[in-house]
């Protein structure tokens, strides 16, 4: 009798590994417990092969959407926004300057940014030229110039 059944994961499984991994575990747990609950499947050739190619698949999507980010920081990099305000005495501003100001300004600037990606510390309370991180995805980050001048 074998000590040990080789399956694919379906769905991760505490303490057992995650989604897609080929697993060793003991014949009774894959066939009373992984099995009949569709959290696994025997580990065939065709279903080895199955999550190969869906790795692949995947890694070659993440690639393309990686590119297109590069691409589109790179049209961030390249933007500088000018904000007119109203300034008061000592050029302080009257309000603030708010990341839904700078995403409207870059949106009428043909470069929609989403403001939650935008690091923006507290609003922009003063005159002068900021830079902005935008952060895209986890390792594609861009550097948006906002220049707020008095009206």
């Amino acid at each position: 009798m074998a000590t040990s059944l080789q399956v694919v994961l379906q769905t991760t499984v505490d303490k057992v590994g995650e989604s897609g991994e080929l697993v060793k575990v003991r014949p009774g747990f894959a066939r009373n417990y992984l099995i009949p609950r569709g959290l696994a499947v025997p580990a065939t050739t065709a279903a080895v092969n199955r999550i190969a190619h869906e790795k692949a698949v995947a890694v070659a999507k993440a690639d393309k959407t990686k590119k297109e980010m590069q691409a589109f920081a790179e049209k961030i990099n390249a933007l500088k926004l000018t904000l007119s305000r109203s300034v008061g005495e000592d050029d302080k501003l009257f309000g603030s300057v708010t990341s839904k100001e700078i995403e409207n300004a870059a949106k009428a600037a043909g470069v929609p940014i989403d403001r939650k990606k935008m690091h923006l510390a507290e609003p922009l309370k003063a005159l002068g030229t900021f830079e902005i991180p935008v952060r895209l995805m986890t390792d594609v980050t861009a550097i948006l110039k906002v220049e707020v001048v008095k009206k």
